[in-house]
């Protein structure tokens, strides 16, 4: 490496813990409560539309989400959808947010085999309350250096969070699930972004890799970060 590596910042959702798979569970649901009124490929469509559409106003997370389907029920039944399914609509949004944390596989002992070297940031998006309470659930809290809950993963924020917890994005590394949130932006700032995959993508985090670029690197799962920080420090 040409630039010290000081800093790691570890997304949260579908990188430390299990998130989507709880999405597509409730949006099963959401087709189950609408099947009269219209088919579930069509249905899914629409939600996505209003997904992307109301990220401006409601940002990531359960809130939106259980705000956009409402919004899709209303428009897809022509105002005539039935307050019962509102209702379970809310009630499967309250169960989302109380369903008890999932680690995935590697995540603590890999966080705890670089802390000691490097200083660790947990970085996600998502409704604040909620995700303060998967961080508290999850038994990690203790192991970051400093925690970051934004509305966007952008370039400039990643430079910003990256100045004042370490010694800039050069210097910064961080991991992920999301290639449009977690790995691109960083890469594209100087810094270095690692792609970890996970089986369920939301569509809307879905973008091409960076090809090519030196700070790109993808792996097959978490367990193999402490490898490749030893071989990137070579």
């Amino acid at each position: 490496m040409t630039t010290k590596l000081t800093t790691i910042g570890f997304d949260a959702d579908d990188t430390l813990w299990q998130n989507e798979q709880f999405f597509r569970i409730t949006q099963q649901r959401f087709a189950d409560l609408l099947a009269d009124f219209t088919d579930k490929d069509h249905l899914a469509d629409r939600l996505l539309v209003a997904e992307r559409r109301n990220l401006g106003h409601y940002g990531f997370g359960i809130k939106g989400f259980v705000l956009s389907m409402i919004e899709t029920a209303i428009e897809v039944t022509q105002d005539r959808v039935p307050a019962s399914v509102i209702r379970e609509l809310i009630a499967a949004g309250q169960d989302m947010l109380q369903h008890p944390i999932e680690l995935l596989d590697h995540a603590q002992e890999t966080i705890q085999a670089v802390a000691d070297d490097y200083k660790i940031l947990l970085i996600t998006k998502g409704d604040l309350l909620d995700q303060e309470r998967k961080l508290a659930q999850s038994g990690l809290g203790d192991l970051f250096d400093g925690v970051e809950i934004v509305s966007h993963k952008t370039g400039p924020a990643y430079v910003e969070i990256f100045a004042r917890h370490g010694q800039g994005v050069e210097n910064a590394m961080m991991v992920g699930n999301s290639m449009k949130s977690d790995v691109v932006p960083v890469v594209q700032q100087g810094g270095w972004g690692v792609f970890v995959p996970h089986e369920l993508t939301w569509a809307l985090e879905h973008e091409e890799p960076p090809a090519g670029a030196p700070r790109y690197r993808r792996l097959n799962n978490l367990g193999e970060l402490p490898d490749l920080l030893n071989k990137l420090e070579r």
